[in-house]
């Protein structure tokens, strides 16, 4: 399914996402990001929104400015991320302070060499832990970025990406869902 079949089968009630979904993915809609970066941020958000239609688009769609390596660089950020978000959102709202000071011992040797350039890592990684609600490694990302000079606003585009996208596949599942519970019913 292409991305505009995808946007096709969004419903009219949530038609804001559908042109919300055209905007981010745009260099209009995304200040301060590429389209190779809009691209892997996209990808990256889709992944951690589990919606395998949407991740097989958005990933054709990246496929025009990304290299298959950057495209693995951005499922790297979502592989990693899934697992760290859980762990270090664990330790965040777990009371005992002690979490907070042991080692997590969890490998991360991806995070080195991933594949793409480090800050679009970094973006991608940002964005996950915003879909995955992981306070922590938003905040991480989010001084590691600023500390290598990345603007507020292209941040932000990247928090932007990453709410559409896992908005949008939401929207799908539950749609799909309905339309099948229709189909059952008749």
């Amino acid at each position: 399914m292409s991305l505009s079949e995808i946007k096709s089968t969004i419903p009219d009630y949530a038609r804001d996402l559908r042109l919300n979904l055209e905007s981010v993915l745009s260099t209009g809609g995304a200040p301060g990001l590429t389209q190779k970066q809009i691209g892997l941020v996209a990808l990256a958000s889709a992944i951690a929104a589990r919606h395998a239609p949407l991740v097989s688009a958005i990933g054709t769609e990246a496929a025009r400015s990304a290299s298959a390596q950057e495209l693995d660089g951005a499922r790297t950020a979502a592989a990693i991320m899934a697992m760290n978000n859980v762990y270090y959102r664990f330790t965040h709202l777990a009371s005992d302070p002690e979490y907070r000071t042991l080692r997590a011992g969890l490998r991360m040797n991806a995070m080195a060499n991933p594949g793409c350039d480090k800050l679009d890592f970094e973006l991608c990684s940002l964005a996950v832990s915003a879909i995955n609600g992981c306070g922590t490694c938003v905040d991480s990302h989010e001084k590691t970025l600023r500390k290598h000079d990345v603007s507020a606003q292209a941040i932000q585009s990247a928090a932007r990406i990453a709410a559409v996208v896992h908005a949008v596949a939401v929207t799908l599942e539950q749609s799909a869902a309905a339309d099948a519970g229709l189909a059952a019913a008749a």
